[in-house]
C-alpha cells in the first residue's frame, strides 16, 4: 500500500507561484497514475491535473488548465504540480493521489490511494 506526503503549500500573493510535491513511498512508483485534486470549503473535491506511469501523457481540469503544470520524476518517487499566476478562488486544500488503473482518469472515485493534503491560501 502507497503513502502519499504532498509539501509545497502556503500563503501567496494573487498572480503569484507554488510547487507543490508528493512523495510515495511503500509501492512502486512507476506502476501508479498520479493526481492532483483540490478542495475548497463547502465544495466539492475537484479535479486538477493527472499524469500517466511514464509522463507521457497530462490531463488537466479547466481550472487551472494553462496555470499548471504537472510531473513526476521516478528517481525520487515524487509527483509535482506547478501553479502560476494564482487567482484568490485557487485556495483550496490540494491533495495527491494514486491510482492503480492503467489509464489517466479525471475521476476521483478512480483514485485508490489520497495523502492528507496540503494548505494553498491565495491572498487579494
Amino acid at each position: 500500500q502507497v503513502q502519499l506526503v504532498e509539501s509545497g503549500g502556503g500563503l501567496v500573493q494573487a498572480g503569484g507561484s507554488l510547487r507543490l510535491s508528493c512523495v510515495a513511498s511503500g509501492g512502486t512508483f512507476s506502476t501508479y497514475v498520479m493526481g492532483w485534486f483540490r478542495q475548497a470549503p463547502g465544495k466539492e473535491r475537484e479535479f486538477v491535473a493527472a499524469i500517466s506511469r511514464i509522463g507521457y501523457t497530462k490531463y488537466y481540469g479547466d481550472s487551472m488548465k494553462g496555470r499548471s503544470t504537472i510531473s513526476r520524476d521516478g528517481a525520487k518517487n515524487t509527483v509535482y504540480l506547478e501553479m502560476n499566476s494564482l487567482k484568490p478562488e485557487d485556495t483550496a486544500v490540494y491533495y495527491c493521489a494514486a491510482s492503480i488503473r492503467l489509464g489517466v482518469s479525471k475521476k476521483l472515485t478512480d483514485y485508490d490511494y489520497w495523502g492528507q493534503g496540503t494548505q494553498v491560501t491565495v491572498s487579494s
